[in-house]
């Protein structure tokens, strides 16, 4: 007689009631990764600091900060730059060794059930589409937080980053097609497979797929580069207004594409900031790599005229917080802004608004 293996099923996320909370819904904390790659910033390192220390300034006054941090070397630099700024409270730190100070893409993504249940994904991850192998060991920080979060996880089998995903928190989620669609992220999974993933893990039941990215987006074309849901049926979309760039058409055609969903979206257009370089060529800055947090908004600022413009524009749509410029050049030296830089942690009383 053949025995037959016994096979586990995970289950589903959203037929237990969970979904993904937006992000201006209520926080517990806001989770970083501290920086420390001298690859990326050979010369820069103290600047990109300089920018985290800001960004813990501004979110510190009105919830948690969770800082990951490879030693207790680094605690005690990190703890000193923090001090002399005069930031002493709701900030702690966890010595989890990170490659990437990217935690968007390969953090828990957090799920919430009711108004008092939390729960979160550890989607695989490969560097982004393999590009950074050293990074794949990051994929392990999702399983090393456990004993701190302390709640329900669930391991997806799909590989996907979180900057590559946006949601509204009442069913609605943004990707785009040359990132989750790529071969070089799950290759035995097909569309329509994927959206099942999103929709069973996220608790989602559309799916809104714009194209493609940025020029000089080594993450094939995150979605927090080019649009953000603001409420549940505002969106913010990146807009070209140099006919010559190379952004142009390829912002238009997203555009477009969000324009197909008028009867249920409000669009609202946010310029972009100029060609910006690192030493190997363009990086894909932009504004809507924007944060939202309880009591504040981080803008992405790069020393651009348009600067002024979007901190505008977000003052406007989020007018009972606080819009907090930060300096994001050479943060995006990185290929990576203010939101990749984050991942939130909702509130356990967190509620659709």
């Amino acid at each position: 007689m053949t025995v037959q293996p016994v096979v586990q099923i995970q289950p589903v996320p959203s037929r237990l009631g969970y979904r993904m909370p937006a992000e201006w819904e209520p926080h517990q904390a806001t989770w970083l990764a501290w920086p420390t790659d001298l690859k990326t910033w050979p010369e820069e390192l103290k600047e990109v600091e300089a920018s985290y220390v800001e960004m813990v300034e501004a979110l510190h006054l009105g919830e948690e900060v969770h800082l990951l941090v490879r030693d207790q070397t680094l605690r005690e630099y990190v703890s000193g730059l923090l001090t002399n700024r005069g930031i002493k409270k709701n900030v702690f730190y966890h010595e989890v060794k990170t490659v990437s100070n990217w935690i968007r893409d390969y953090g828990p993504m957090f799920l919430v059930r009711g108004g008092s249940e939390m729960a979160y994904c550890g989607w695989r991850f490969n560097g982004w589409g393999g590009k950074c192998p050293a990074a794949c060991a990051d994929g392990e920080v999702p399983k090393q937080l456990a004993p701190l979060l302390r709640t329900l996880q669930f391991e997806p089998e799909m590989i996907l980053e979180g900057g590559s995903v946006e949601v509204n928190g009442a069913g609605m989620l943004m990707t785009t097609e040359q990132c989750l669609l790529n071969r070089n992220r799950n290759p035995n999974l097909n569309r329509s497979e994927i959206e099942r993933f999103l929709n069973d893990f996220f608790g989602v039941d559309r799916i809104l797929w714009l194209g493609r990215g940025l020029a000089g987006d080594d993450t094939d074309g995150h979605v927090d580069t080019l649009a953000r849901f603001v409420d549940v049926k505002t969106v913010v979309a990146c807009t070209e207004e140099n006919q010559n760039d190379e952004n142009y058409e390829v912002l238009r055609n997203n555009w477009d594409r969000l324009r197909h969903w008028k009867g249920l979206l409000n669009l609202v257009p946010i310029p972009m900031p100029g060609m910006v370089q690192n030493r190997t060529g363009r990086v894909p800055a932009n504004y809507a790599n924007f944060y939202i947090a309880n009591t504040c908004v981080l803008v992405p600022q790069y020393e651009h005229p348009n600067d002024a413009r979007a901190v505008e524009i977000l003052r406007e749509l989020f007018p009972k917080k606080k819009t907090v410029g930060i300096s994001c050049i050479p943060l995006i030296y990185g290929c990576g802004g203010l939101h990749c830089a984050t991942q939130p942690q909702p509130a356990h009383s967190a509620s659709r608004k």
